[in-house]
């Protein structure tokens, strides 16, 4: 059952039911489109700046609420969350999420992007494959999880991904074969960035003690970068 979370501002139609998300809009009223996949924290204060910050450069931002409203600061329990949300069940609550956007006419893209993060990040990668020539960007971060792909022969989307040096939860090694894996299986543009930090450097509210300024606004300036240049 869902629970009310008061950053939930849209309803979108998903396998043959209701999903709940958060939706920024650009100043200018349109702009391409981008879905915005939560950590394993929830649909949180950070993943709506997320959406925000997105929204202030341009673009029209979806992050659904793939936890039904609940939100933990506990590392044990955004585990046990995780771990209770069946990975087809979040792919389909995704999909809907992608046809909202190219549906909605605040979207001038014919294709989206996806930007996700520790979770969110496979997730990021599994709705790639999934939906194929409808993502044209896939941008994860330091995405592990049930939601990381076994395989990328359905991708079709430029991915760019940021992924951190001394991650205790996805070893550098692994990022690095899942590179090359994407490459080879998809054929598709792929380039991972590799920071001297540890995993969700990106994430100011520092749950893990591990946010990194530095590399935090790097990988973010080339995020923005590459949604721009795939999406417009």
């Amino acid at each position: 059952m869902t629970e009310p979370n008061p950053r939930q501002n849209v309803t979108f139609a998903s396998n043959g039911g209701e999903a709940y998300g958060y939706l920024a809009t650009p100043p200018a009223g349109s702009g391409a489109g981008v879905i915005v996949i939560q950590e394993w924290w929830g649909l949180t204060d950070h993943i709506v700046d997320i959406a925000d910050r997105l929204a202030a450069e341009g673009f029209v931002a979806l992050a659904p609420d793939l936890f039904g409203g609940r939100t933990t600061h506990d590392s044990g329990e955004a585990g046990e969350l995780m771990s209770q949300l069946p990975a087809e069940q979040a792919a389909k609550d995704l999909a809907g999420a992608v046809d909202y956007l190219l549906a909605s006419p605040a979207v001038t893209s014919s294709k989206l992007g996806a930007v996700g993060f520790c979770m969110g990040g496979g997730f990021v990668l599994q709705l790639a494959e999934q939906q194929g020539d409808r993502i044209a960007a896939a941008v994860p971060f330091y995405g592990v999880g049930q939601g990381v792909p076994e395989h990328y022969e359905g991708l079709t989307a430029a991915v760019q991904g940021h992924y951190a040096e001394n991650d205790g939860f996805y070893p550098v090694e692994q990022a690095r074969q899942q590179e090359q894996q994407i490459h080879a299986q998809s054929g598709a543009e792929v380039e991972f960035f590799y920071y001297p930090a540890g995993h969700a450097f990106h994430n100011p509210e520092d749950l893990l003690g591990t946010y990194d300024e530095e590399s935090a606004k790097l990988a973010w300036s080339r995020t923005v970068a590459f949604l721009h240049a795939k999406l417009g």
